[in-house]
Formats: structure tokens, sequence, C-alpha cells
């Protein structure tokens, strides 16, 4: 039987210049950091951008919301529901299409993302300031700086 393994050169070519595997991996990182910060709130990092999302003067539907995040509308859903259950956001339907959903920020909603925002902001700083000198144009360097 022959041997099948990718060779390690291969494995660190894809490593080194896949910028698919290198977003994903930073995205990954960055979301573990910024999910420490909201833990104390026990809110995820991509609960919060859902949450500041709703914020601002639009009235979105399900899916133009998972548009607006890049979401799957079934990850969408869910996120939702999991907000409605801890009473962070209401989901009612449409005026004028019974079968789309309307999120909306509940009054404890919006007080926690005003307590979020100040973390969020903490850990930017914090972020810009580890990134200062980094060289963004390389995606190891980007990625030992995340990491």
């Amino acid at each position: 039987m022959p041997d099948t393994r990718i060779p390690l050169e291969v494995i660190h070519e894809v490593r080194d210049r896949c910028l698919c595997l290198a977003t994903q991996r930073a995205a990954r990182l960055l979301a573990r950091r910024f999910d420490r910060v909201f833990a104390p709130l026990g809110l995820t990092n991509g609960q919060f951008s859902l949450m500041v999302a709703l914020g601002g003067p639009w009235s979105p539907k399900l899916g133009e919301l998972a548009g607006f995040l890049a979401m799957d509308s079934a990850t969408m859903t869910a996120a939702a529901r999991a907000l409605q259950k801890r009473g962070l956001l209401e989901i009612s339907a449409d005026r004028n299409d019974a079968r789309a959903r309307r999120p909306r920020l509940t009054e404890a909603g919006r007080d926690l993302v005003a307590r979020a925002v100040p973390l969020w902001r903490q850990e930017h700083a914090r972020l810009d300031a580890d990134m200062s000198g980094v060289d963004t144009g390389s995606l190891a360097g980007l990625l030992r700086q995340l990491g």
C-alpha cells in the first residue's frame, strides 16, 4: 500500500501561506480573547456583536441580521433564542409577513450592552497596543502576535 501521508513541507506551506487557514486561526484567537473579557457578564463575543448590531435605529428581520453578521439563518435563530431565553431580546412576528421574525433588545439587553462596551473598548485598546509595530502583511507575524 502506498504512503498517502502529506509531505511535511506541504503542511508547512499551507500553514504559512493559506489565507483561509490564517484568517480562521486569527478569528479563533480573537474570539477566545474577547470571550474571556465578556465572561464575567455571561456573554460571548458573538452575542456581544449580535446585541450591538440590534442596538441601532434599524429593526432587521432575523435573516437580515444574519446577513449583516455573516451567519447562516439556523445559527442566527439559535443565537437569538438563547438571548431571548435570558430576557435580553424579544422576537416578534413582522407586521407584513407573519413568517418573518424581528428581534429587538429588551431593556435588560440594552443595559448589558452598556456594561459590555467599556470592557470591549479596554480590550480593544490592549489589542491595538499589542498590534503596534506588527507587520500585518505577514500572516505568520500577525498570528504570532494574536496568539
